[in-house]
């Protein structure tokens, strides 16, 4: 048998092998060229993290709204903590009611007006025009002299001033209570001498009597419960509405949405209304739940306290779909709601007694909608206090959801535009 019947014998396989020895070794394919790769330095080059930083900086200034939010909310923190907080409030508003003129009222007035904790602005005309002033909140104290007073000092029956402190929040009361009660020590001084001379080296020579109204025992679950509604409403209610618009945008559904015979302010109801009613329920799960865990009680009206509550739940929706209309995404959506939720749990009086800021700063924070929404639910369920004791607060959060409305629209028109 011969070589080449023998190879030939081996059938097709051997004829391939033949033919690969004959082409010699195989190349591989040479690599096209949109697929070519530049080799890398197996060490870091400071050009090429020098090119991707300039390209950060460039993405970083284009997006102006997260720059601006990096910068302003640290600053905004310093300001706030640095000059804003404050946990020991002074001159705080008080109202008297005085029912004696003798000398020792007159020195007991005089020593309360130079006190920094008290700062006296009104004088009640009866018992009941200061108990009115205390359930609105336009006083944080209420002090009462007793008819012969003086008579009953000199007499040496040690008479009572009777002091009415707002303690809802038991935080703005319990500094400017002790120093009330410390003051008692030497307000007489220049008044118990001659005859009345040995009343002064003894214990004072008059009793002062603080109630503790509407939070008796101090409980700060009193407080911090019926406000963790108003913060947690604000959160949720910024969050939501802040995605609906930029949502669509980003999803390519707004053309189709635009593309309907509806109105810009049907558009803005109809995407509100639903999250109005998660308001709501989240209204009845807190309200619930600060009933039976916290044994929190609603002295006052429930209904006036339910519709309240939705008044506020709508100036929020409004200020979040606002919010949607001008972010281009939904991070930056999300950034413009933490911006404006920072301000509103400080400066509301939620976390720090309101009336201990300064000027600037209370002036802020009245035209922030849960300030008002704060002193609305604590008035009502712990004060049982009624609607035209609110009337200030309740017109002031209807100012503005009325502006945020029309603000959402404005911007909203535009963005149809």
């Amino acid at each position: 048998m011969s070589i080449k019947d023998s190879t030939s014998s081996l059938g097709p396989a051997g004829r391939e092998r033949d033919a690969a020895r004959a082409l010699g070794p195989r190349r591989s394919p040479a690599p096209r060229s949109g697929s070519t790769r530049i080799p890398v330095a197996p060490f870091a080059s400071l050009a090429r993290v020098y090119a991707i930083f300039v390209k950060e900086l460039i993405q970083l200034r284009r997006d102006r709204i997260t720059f601006a939010t990096m910068i302003f909310i640290p600053l905004v923190q310093l300001m706030l903590f640095g000059y804003a907080i404050n946990t020991d409030p002074k001159h705080l508003p008080t109202a008297v009611l005085i029912q004696d003129d003798s000398v020792f009222t007159r020195s007991f007035m005089a020593a309360l007006r130079t006190s920094e904790y008290f700062d006296v602005r009104t004088v009640a005309q009866g018992e009941s025009d200061l108990d009115h002033l205390i359930l609105s909140g336009a006083v944080q104290f209420g002090v009462q002299i007793p008819a012969n007073f003086g008579r009953d000092l000199i007499r040496g029956e040690k008479p009572s001033i009777l002091v009415v402190a707002d303690a809802t929040d038991p935080v703005a009361t319990g500094t400017a209570i002790g120093a009330l009660q410390g003051l008692s020590n030497s307000v007489f001084a220049r008044d118990l001498v001659g005859p009345a001379a040995s009343l002064a080296p003894k214990a004072p020579p008059y009793e002062i009597r603080v109630h503790r109204r509407y939070n008796p025992t101090g409980a700060t679950r009193l407080n911090i419960v019926p406000g963790l509604m108003g913060t947690i409403l604000t959160l949720t209610m910024l969050i939501f509405t802040a995605l609906s618009v930029t949502r669509e945008i980003e999803r390519g559904t707004m053309e189709s949405l635009l593309s309907m015979p509806i109105r810009p302010v049907e558009i803005m109801l109809g995407k509100i209304a639903p999250y109005v009613m998660v308001g709501a329920m989240q209204m009845t799960l807190i309200l619930v739940a600060a009933h039976l865990l916290f044994d929190v009680p609603i002295v006052g009206d429930l209904g006036l306290l339910v519709g309240l509550t939705m008044l506020f739940i709508v100036a929020n929706l409004s200020v979040g779909y606002t919010f949607s209309t001008i972010a281009t995404n939904q991070l930056q959506a999300m950034q413009m709601s933490f911006f404006f939720f920072l301000p509103n749990i400080l400066l509301s009086g939620f976390m720090f007694p309101f009336r201990g800021m300064p000027a600037w700063a209370q002036y802020f924070g009245e035209m922030l909608p849960l300030t008002h929404y704060l002193r609305i639910v604590r008035g009502v369920m712990l004060k049982g206090a009624g609607f035209e004791d609110l009337q200030t607060d309740v017109f002031a959060m209807a100012t503005f959801t009325v502006a945020a409305m029309g603000v959402a629209v404005a911007r909203f028109r535009q963005t149809l535009d």
